[in-house]
């Protein structure tokens, strides 16, 4: 299906004036602005202007279609159906420490199951899989469609972002909202997402919906709409697709920062690593294997996964990729050769208690202030800052005990970061007992199914 001719009439003015005015906008509009967006018809102060109007006054769901529809073919729609195997990735709305995707492309890939996975970069306080990924000295994520197929062809996983190619839109707008206040849209995320995930040739997707502190979606209702509203998106295109509604009341794993995640990742990768990281890559896993047609069940695929990782063939599949993407390998099997801040500093807890809470955005936005991230649009990631984390919420902590570790290039961001990470923790007197679920609900119609022995 080929997008509607352009408005010849079209003025990004009148586009505004109606969405900001709380009236639906037609298809035509929508390609329209994304279009001219696009070829560079429309400037940013514009677009952001009606990403706000987005923000404040909702889409409906034709008009989030219409907008995913234009995202998607504002670029190439890759064919994928000369590769062996079914076409499964896997996408997260976005949290704390979260990197699962460099830990589960590999690892599908080890089960037979072809992952194509087209990346962003940080948004707002969160992390990006791109910018990881590039913490490995040489890995180049901007592949052109056929290095990208023929990295496909060779190892069965290969991670990139959006190129002249692909979603083109998306990557435009991506890099708008993430410094114009408008990340939070559950409309903007859907059609983000599902635009550069459905350009991929994918058969079937999983998604990791974020729900708590640290996510875009702090209530959990939100997130299941947003989970309701990408799964119906891509059934409606045909598409297999997942959702799973995940806890981030509290960063995920204990590093946060790029070279400290991917760290992360490669103890994963090899047996090891922080509970919940590895319990959520083994879940996500399930789903991916049991979507991509090599397990029955989610569980089967689960215990796949676990035989995967003990083996080594997952590690050994993420080190083939990291090589066909120019990565130094180097840097792979030994991890300290990973960029390094220059300092580190110590966050003591002030008195002796309980972890009750996190502030997970708060870490998140600390990690971006360190120079993790981007406060504006034009600001480049230092790879080697971030943050350890010592102590999670439920565990006992002593006054004085570290609670964190901070990784610094520059003494003024260190202090303002470390006045964030302080507000961050609330420590009670008495233990915590309650435990929130790291998998709050799953949702789509192939939840039923993937549960069934």
């Amino acid at each position: 299906m080929s997008p509607a001719p352009a408005l010849t009439s079209f003025r990004a003015i009148d586009v505004i004036r109606k969405k900001r005015d709380g009236i639906e906008l037609s298809r035509g509009e929508i390609e329209s602005l994304v279009s001219s967006y696009t070829h560079g018809d429309v400037p940013d102060y514009q677009v952001s202007a009606w990403l706000m109007a987005v923000v404040l006054r909702g889409m409906t769901r034709g008009e989030t279609a219409a907008l995913t529809d234009a995202m998607l073919r504002s670029g190439e729609v890759l064919d994928l159906s000369a590769l062996s195997g079914k076409k499964v990735d896997k996408h997260s709305t976005g949290g704390v420490g979260d990197k699962t995707s460099l830990v589960l492309a590999p690892l599908a890939a080890a089960a037979g199951v072809t992952v194509p996975m087209i990346s962003g970069r940080g948004l707002g306080h969160t992390g990006g899989t791109l910018d990881k990924l590039e913490a490995i000295p040489g890995f180049n994520v901007n592949l052109p469609v056929a290095e990208f197929r023929r990295v496909l062809a060779a190892c069965g996983c290969c991670m990139i972002g959006q190129t002249a190619e692909i979603a083109p839109a998306d990557r435009k707008l991506y890099a708008l909202r993430d410094v114009t206040g408008t990340v939070e849209s559950p409309y903007l995320i859907c059609a983000s997402i599902m635009s550069k995930k459905l350009a991929e040739g994918i058969d079937a997707l999983v998604l990791d919906v974020k729900t708590g502190s640290g996510a875009f979606m702090k209530k959990e209702e939100d997130a299941v709409f947003l989970a309701e509203l990408m799964v119906e998106t891509g059934e409606r295109m045909g598409k297999q697709v997942v959702a799973l509604i995940t806890d981030m009341d509290q960063p995920l794993g204990c590093m946060v920062g790029n070279a400290l995640e991917v760290v992360e990742v490669i103890e994963v990768l090899h047996g090891g690593g922080p509970d919940d990281l590895r319990q959520l890559c083994l879940e996500l896993g399930g789903w991916m294997l049991h979507l991509g047609g090599v397990a029955n069940t989610v569980e089967d695929g689960k215990k796949q996964s676990e035989k995967l990782i003990a083996s080594g063939k997952a590690f050994d599949k993420f080190r083939r990729m990291v090589e066909l993407q120019g990565g130094d390998l180097r840097a792979i099997d030994d991890p300290k050769k990973l960029p390094k801040a220059q300092h580190t500093m110590t966050l003591p807890s002030p008195k002796t208690g309980y972890i009750a809470s996190m502030q997970a955005e708060q870490i998140g936005t600390a990690c971006v202030i360190l120079g993790g991230g981007r406060e504006r649009k034009e600001d480049s990631v230092d790879p080697a800052v971030g943050i350890v984390l010592h102590k999670k919420i439920r565990d006992a902590v002593s006054a004085g005990e570290p609670l964190a570790t901070i990784h610094y290039n520059a003494e003024s961001r260190a202090a303002r970061a470390r006045q964030r990470l302080e507000q961050s923790f609330q420590i009670a007197a008495a233990p915590i007992r309650e435990k929130r679920p790291l998998i709050h609900r799953v949702i789509g119609h192939e939840a039923e199914s993937g549960a069934k022995n």
